[in-house]
């Protein structure tokens, strides 16, 4: 394919509620983001993204996308709303998306639940929602020991390593601000497959910083921003237990 026939995709996801400028840190943007990056680097597409304030959204912003809220998806002038919708259209319309979704029964009943375990824990903060949240972390530790893959579905990513990993980021880095929550080092299948998302260009250009993961929970929570933060040099927390550092 010439480099003039591959088409541009932008994307436009939510600008960091610190200082609205740079990315921000929405689960859904960053999964799209992750999506599409690989799609990229395969050189299927050309790879556009838009950050937006959305306490200062721009005039134009509002009068092309309403009351919408990003991620939004532009092909071919067209924006696709709604995150069902645009996980459709790359699937089904952006050359090589196909690829993403491979279909596995088995992962996508083991993921599902770790972000709604994640915020009950937010919310609870007591031993039992954080057990049951190591209980999830647990039952994918397992699966990933018995498939032995690099990735959830096999040795190259798919769209559930892209939802999976931005989830597990806020688990490390708002779950430990908020709830003293650590990822027990002892599942040591789970933390080699954080290590590996570590590594990748598409999980590091997508990945919001700590301070913006941790001030949308306090956002959420009714905690005000403090003016320091916006001056505090961004953070990006890509540690991993030193068992596994060799």
């Amino acid at each position: 394919m010439a480099e003039s026939d591959v088409p541009e995709i932008e994307l436009i996801i939510k600008a960091s509620t610190i200082d609205g400028r740079r990315k921000g840190a929405c689960i859904f943007c960053q999964e799209y983001f992750m999506d599409l990056y690989l799609l990229a680097e395969l050189k299927t597409i050309s790879l556009k993204i838009t950050t937006v304030d959305m306490k200062r959204p721009p005039a134009d912003f509002r009068s092309n996308f309403e009351a919408a809220q990003p991620p939004i998806l532009i092909d071919n002038g067209v924006a696709v709303l709604e995150n069902d919708i645009i996980e459709r259209h790359i699937m089904k319309n952006i050359p090589g998306g196909h690829n993403l979704f491979v279909p596995d029964q088995e992962v996508s009943k083991k993921i599902e639940n770790v972000y709604s375990k994640f915020k009950h824990m937010l919310m609870k903060r007591d031993e039992s929602s954080k057990n049951n949240l190591t209980t999830t972390l647990v039952r994918i530790d397992e699966m990933l020991a018995t498939k032995g893959t690099r990735f959830l579905t096999g040795d190259t990513m798919c769209c559930f390593d892209c939802e999976l990993m931005p989830k597990l980021q806020h688990i490390r880095v708002a779950g430990s601000f908020f709830s003293d929550f650590e990822i027990p080092a002892s599942l040591t299948h789970l933390w080699t497959y954080i290590r590996e998302m570590y590594q990748l260009d598409a999980f590091t250009q997508s990945n919001p910083a700590d301070q913006d993961i941790i001030n949308i929970y306090k956002n959420q929570q009714g905690v005000k921003s403090v003016k320091h933060e916006e001056l505090e040099t961004p953070s990006y927390t890509t540690s991993i237990p030193s068992t596994l550092a060799a």
